[in-house]
């Protein structure tokens, strides 16, 4: 199963669990089925509770955000994650704070689906990750997909909560394989762990794999799901007695996923490095896209040099 079917699947099946959930968005209508097909046969399957949006996310969002407040179960499609600013006053100024407004008498299960990050040569507009904008909001929990765990698991999970969901899904994973937490490499006895999450999480799964049969490094990766709030605990029980730790994310440096885990970690661990996307904007070049983010090479030589400090 694909990670694009996964999510479809879950969204099937919540659908039909639910009477009253709603999906809504940008052309999420078959036969498109959204800009990267997951929300493909659902208005076929229901078509009363599947709705196509204006070109509005600030609308989006305030509409749904209003239906959850009276109760009634919302999953948001926002086109491009990029797109998720102009939702911002929506989602942080009233979504994340109508239950604590409302003394705890109200729920407000709403989910928002973006597509995040880059490497498909979008540009500077369509392939940010923006997600760090939104961690630390009280009252929004904030996901992260990967191939590595049940994408569609993260939905039913987010639901059930029947509160505040932001779940950032990488563009280039949709048609990635679903492969489960045992492939993940965990070696017994780690001279290195990787930190990371969303799309990153395949380079540092075949950097690792790199390191071990190339250098004879044994390095684990943890692909954390949940950005916030921040599981320092899990964490920190995760890397365990290991005393180097690489954090490696797409977006730009400061103030994200590396910031959080560095705060977990201050005292624990001797040697701790990061690595992140530019501090500019993404260009359009594919080619320099690549280059500038994050790849298997640059965190192999992240890890070499952290491993040879000793």
């Amino acid at each position: 199963m694909r990670v694009v079917e996964s999510i479809n699947r879950a969204l099937h099946d919540l659908m039909q669990a639910d009477l009253r959930l709603v999906v809504m968005g940008e052309d999420v209508l078959d036969p498109y089925g959204g800009a990267f097909k997951v929300t493909k046969g659902l208005s076929t399957a229901y078509q009363d509770r599947v709705w196509t949006t204006p070109i509005s996310e600030g609308g989006i969002v305030g509409m749904a955000a209003g239906m959850a407040l009276k109760g009634r179960p919302v999953i948001v499609e926002l086109m491009f994650g990029d797109f998720i600013a102009l939702a911002a006053d929506q989602i942080i100024n009233h979504a994340a704070k109508f239950r604590w407004m409302y003394n705890d008498q109200v729920e407000v299960p709403i989910i928002i689906r973006a597509p995040m990050g880059g490497r498909r040569g979008y540009g500077p507009t369509h392939s940010q990750s923006l997600e760090k904008h939104f961690c630390g909001v009280p009252g929004l929990t904030v996901f992260a997909t990967h191939e590595y765990a049940d994408p569609g698991a993260l939905l039913h999970r987010a639901l059930a909560s029947r509160s505040p969901h932001l779940i950032i899904e990488n563009k280039v994973m949709y048609s990635r394989p679903v492969l489960g937490t045992a492939a993940l490499p965990h070696p017994a006895d780690s001279d290195i762990v990787i930190l990371t999450y969303g799309g990153c999480v395949e380079h540092a799964v075949a950097a690792a794999n790199k390191l071990a049969e190339e250098e004879e490094i044994a390095t684990t990766v943890v692909a954390v799901e949940q950005l916030s709030p921040f599981p320092g605990e899990e964490v920190l029980s995760q890397v365990g007695q290991c005393s180097r730790v690489l954090v490696v994310e797409e977006g730009s440096p400061g103030w994200g996923f590396a910031s959080e885990c560095a705060r977990a970690l201050i005292g624990r661990v001797k040697h701790f490095s990061a690595l992140a996307g530019p501090n500019h904007p993404i260009p359009s070049s594919r080619e320099w896209e690549d280059d500038l983010l994050p790849g298997v090479n640059a965190i192999q030589a992240a890890c070499i040099d952290l491993f040879k400090k000793g």
